[in-house]
C-alpha cells in the first residue's frame, strides 16, 4: 500500500500568516490573531479609512499622482472595497467628518481590519499596496483631500451619464 504524504498547504499557509503577524507587530500595529488569519486593532497610532466603488478608484488615482500613497488593503467582494491605512486621527475631527459624509467609512478606537492573508466570505484579503512597498502611512487628512479632489470628477461621471 501506498503511504500518503500529508499535504503542506495547511502548514505553508500558518507559516505565512505567522510570518505575516509577526511583521505587523514589528511595525507597532496592535495586531489579533483568528481561525482565519490576522485583524489590525485601530488605535491612536494607525487607524482605517475604508473606500468602495469609483470613490475608491478615484482616491488611489489621486495618492498615487501625488505620490502620497500609503498601504492599501483590498477586500474581494462584488464592489471595489479598499482599506487606507492612515494616522493622525486624534486631530482630525473635520476631516474625518467630511469622509464619512462623502461615505467612506473611517475605522478607529479599537475597529478591527482584516490584514493580509486573511480568509473572508468571498476570498483573502490582499495588499494592493504592501506596508514594505509605501513610504509612509499618510495622515488621515490626506485621504480626505483625495476624496474631496475626487468628488469633482464623481459628479462629472454622474452628469455625463
Amino acid at each position: 500500500m501506498e503511504k500518503t504524504v500529508p499535504a503542506t498547504f495547511q502548514s505553508s499557509s500558518t507559516s505565512t500568516a505567522a510570518d505575516a503577524v509577526e511583521d505587523y507587530r514589528s511595525r507597532g500595529w496592535t495586531v489579533a490573531e483568528t481561525a482565519n488569519g490576522a485583524c489590525l486593532i485601530t488605535d491612536e497610532h494607525v487607524a482605517a479609512v475604508e473606500l468602495t466603488g469609483p470613490l475608491a478608484t478615484e482616491v488611489r488615482r489621486f495618492l498615487r499622482a501625488n505620490k502620497l500613497s500609503g498601504p492599501v488593503i483590498e477586500i474581494p467582494g462584488a464592489e471595489r472595497r479598499e482599506i487606507h491605512l492612515v494616522v493622525g486621527v486624534a486631530k482630525a475631527a473635520l476631516a474625518i467628518e467630511a469622509l464619512r459624509g462623502a461615505g467612506a467609512t473611517v475605522h478607529t478606537d479599537g475597529a478591527s481590519i482584516p490584514l493580509p492573508p486573511t480568509r473572508l466570505t468571498r476570498g483573502c484579503a490582499e495588499w494592493a499596496i504592501f506596508p514594505a512597498e509605501a513610504r509612509w502611512i499618510p495622515p488621515v487628512v490626506a485621504i480626505a483631500a483625495a476624496v474631496h479632489a475626487a468628488a469633482p470628477a464623481r459628479r462629472l461621471a454622474e452628469i455625463a451619464c
